[in-house]
């Protein structure tokens, strides 16, 4: 657990120690500010013409969720991969450390970073709550937070995975994308078109178990499936790593 820990604090402070975690934090918080900007605009026009929906978080982390899509893959892509290219993983490979704690340590550096974006983003329900009167419904912040964290673990879980495969970096963030993007839009797109039986397609989506948890839906399947891919994206980091390793 020490070995893991201090992995995880090394990467998390490499964020830091270049642009991309200021580019990430601006990627991010510059288009929700905007978006946020615009919602409360809609809704302060539609109390001046007849009143309309209350404002609610939904869309705004919808939009999180959405360039998650492509957070991940850069978050990731070099945590192993580069490691591996500059010949600094077999140096970890020789250390007292176990494959396993490797993975799961720069997966947890990744994901404490992506943790620190969120909480950035809890200025949003912060604000919209004096907004609303008698105030917005805790228990959908709560239950869309939960989602997206465990949809934040899950896409950098299978980006830490990839990235243990390749010694490219920018081989492992296309590949990262273009599993996410096919986990996100494209798994779910057979449901819509089988007349039975398309429940199993649903479920596969990322998008739908997204969906559910951000209008304050929380399911055991829901938490079963993020799980499984996190567990899925280390275990085939952690089986990459033993190859290298025994070659």
């Amino acid at each position: 657990m020490i070995n893991i820990w201090t992995i995880a604090k090394r990467e998390y402070n490499n964020y830091f120690n270049g642009p991309l975690a200021y580019l990430i934090l601006l990627a991010v918080l510059l288009p929700l500010g905007i978006y946020f900007s615009l919602i409360l605009f809609y809704n302060n026009q539609q109390a001046l013409f007849g009143g309309g929906p209350a404002p609610d978080i939904t869309p705004i982390n919808g939009l999180f969720a959405f360039l998650l899509i492509f957070l991940s893959p850069a978050l990731t892509m070099r945590l192993l991969s580069d490691e591996a290219r500059m010949g600094t993983l077999e140096l970890l490979l020789t250390a007292p450390i176990r494959d396993a704690e490797l993975v799961i340590g720069k997966w947890l550096g990744a994901m404490l970073f992506m943790l620190t974006v969120l909480l950035f983003t809890l200025i949003y329900p912060l604000v919209l709550n004096n907004f609303v009167d008698p105030g917005i419904d805790w228990r959908v912040v709560i239950a869309s937070y939960l989602g997206l964290i465990l949809l934040s673990g899950t896409m950098l879980a299978l980006g830490v995975g990839i990235s243990a495969i390749f010694t490219n970096q920018f081989a492992a963030f296309f590949v990262t994308l273009g599993l996410i993007f096919f986990l996100y839009f494209l798994i779910g797109l057979p449901a819509g078109l089988l007349p039975q039986n398309g429940e199993l397609f649903n479920y596969l989506s990322i998008n739908n178990h997204n969906s559910l948890m951000n209008t304050g839906t929380v399911t055991l399947g829901g938490i079963v499936y993020y799980l499984s891919l996190i567990a899925l994206g280390l275990f085939t980091g952690t089986t990459a790593i033993e190859i290298r390793r025994w070659r």
